[in-house]
């Protein structure tokens, strides 16, 4: 990545949900500033932080259509055949499962990684265990979206809190038409996202490897 690559992610606009965190951070620092000098950096830092943890870049998903995308950015973590969550209805049988880990770090945006139309949307409470952690795919708070395929098949994409997320973000609804690349929500702070392939779909990635959401090809649904 260049510089001017880095800077335009490191400077990127805020998404939407950062807006209450930066206002409060930016209203400590206009209060401390008269009253203490230690008060207002806290809130200079905050808001800094805030500004730096919510940025929402542009991103470019590939031209090819039939991909599967990465649905955040980060680490995998896991990739293993698993059952989609219950509460989503897709069934017990096994499918590819994709665990992407985000630390504080990481663009928490989470964008569509395929065409289709949300069928279901559920919300699972839960834990709060470390989002690295394999168990956390089934144990901690989530919220999960069952999205078809024109072809018929279904693919499961899961936003799951980590140890000190507690808001998850998902801004679209069931019967939603959404396309590979869009945003449709973000987790506040540590957590994790998981995407189920269809059935004997080989993912491409591998354990250990940094994605790009929107952008990094992580299937070939037609292959």
């Amino acid at each position: 990545m260049s510089v001017v690559d880095s800077m335009r992610l490191v400077l990127a606009p805020p998404h939407p949900a950062g807006y209450p965190f930066i206002a409060a951070g930016l209203a400590v620092f206009f209060v401390g500033l008269p009253l203490a000098g230690w008060l207002a950096w806290i809130g200079l830092l905050a808001t800094l932080f805030c500004l730096y943890f919510f940025r929402d870049p542009e991103r470019v998903p590939p031209p090819h259509p039939g991909l599967a995308l990465a649905p955040a950015d980060g680490r995998v973590v896991s990739i293993t055949p698993a059952a989609p969550p219950k509460e989503l209805g897709l069934g017990p049988a096994l499918r590819p499962r994709v665990s992407i880990f985000l630390s504080v770090l990481n663009v928490h945006v989470n964008r569509m990684p395929v065409d289709g139309t949300v069928i279901r949307k559920a919300y699972h409470h839960g834990k709060m265990l470390n989002a690295a952690l394999d168990k956390a795919s089934e144990e901690n708070e989530r919220n999960a979206l069952a999205v078809r395929l024109p072809d018929g098949r279904d693919v499961a994409v899961v936003q799951i809190a980590g140890l000190i997320a507690r808001r998850i973000v998902c801004d679209v609804s069931e019967g939603s038409v959404v396309r590979a690349g869009e945003r449709f929500g973000i987790i506040r702070f540590g957590s994790r996202t998981d995407l189920y392939l269809p059935e004997g779909v080989q993912p491409l990635v591998s354990v250990g490897q940094t994605m790009i959401g929107g952008e990094t090809v992580i299937a070939d649904l037609g292959a």
